[in-house]
């Protein structure tokens, strides 16, 4: 008896250092969280006025590149300021990307549920993203498909969403999105596709450029394909679908 005793108490102990280990672990990490967002609610706050330096992705790419020894890799990006976008620019990613921009909070449900309903009906994948997801995606995470990316992105659109107006969340979207290889920004792109500044992109260059997004490397804007003028073409007709200009004037 004292035997079966002694060998329960053996047990019990191993297990309560197991337990004591793993409520270690889980303070630790939930230490480290608890920093990680109080940092990334304070940089929020900040980039509400501060112009960006560089996001997440960017460096995400620059090291990608450095990692494979290829140190040829050059990163184009100019921040402006959305008045400096042309009016043109800034409704062809609504319309391209988020047509109810002006109307949801971070998330776009029947976007979501009509995502849903075509993966259930094709083999081709469509995602139902908003811009302020890509913002949020682009400034602070990692690009890759998985759930744990996901679920840190649904918050820090809330987020976005709850300190940004959405005027701030379109300017920085343009400003951090990708253009092609290196090129960042809708000021890079114009002046590198069509050496003009991002003020003087007219309707037809502003469709082009939202038409290779959220894929700029699998779809280019110096040689576009048949998809992308197509594409092209569709965004120009939603453009003056959605009433121009005058669209924008929601956002204010």
């Amino acid at each position: 008896m004292a035997k079966y005793f002694r060998t329960k108490t053996f047990f019990s102990g191993r297990t309560g250092k197991k337990c004591g280990w793993l409520r270690k672990c889980a303070r630790f990490l939930c230490k480290w969280l608890g920093r990680g967002l109080a940092v990334v609610v304070l940089l929020t706050a900040l980039f509400r006025v501060v112009p960006i330096p560089f996001s997440a992705y960017m460096l995400q790419q620059k090291l990608g590149h450095w990692f494979s020894a290829d140190f040829s890799y050059e990163l184009h990006y100019d921040w402006v300021a959305l008045d400096n976008i042309s009016w043109q620019m800034q409704l062809a990613v609504i319309a391209a990307e988020d047509q109810r921009f002006d109307q949801h909070f971070g998330l776009d449900f029947a976007a979501i549920q009509s995502a849903l309903d075509h993966n259930a009906r094709s083999n081709r994948t469509r995602g139902a993203s908003t811009i302020s997801q890509q913002t949020a995606k682009n400034l602070y995470l990692w690009h890759g498909q998985s759930w744990l990316r996901k679920g840190i992105e649904v918050p820090t659109t809330l987020m976005l969403e709850l300190l940004w107006d959405k005027r701030r969340i379109l300017q920085v979207y343009l400003n951090i999105a990708e253009f092609g290889d290196g090129i960042f920004g809708v000021e890079a792109a114009a002046q590198h596709y069509f050496n003009k500044s991002a003020a003087r992109l007219n309707a037809n260059e502003a469709a082009l450029l939202a038409a290779v997004l959220p894929n700029p490397i699998l779809y280019r804007v110096d040689k576009p394909s048949g998809a992308v003028l197509r594409k092209q073409q569709w965004i120009m007709q939603q453009m003056n679908a959605l009433g121009g200009r005058a669209f924008l004037q929601k956002l204010e």
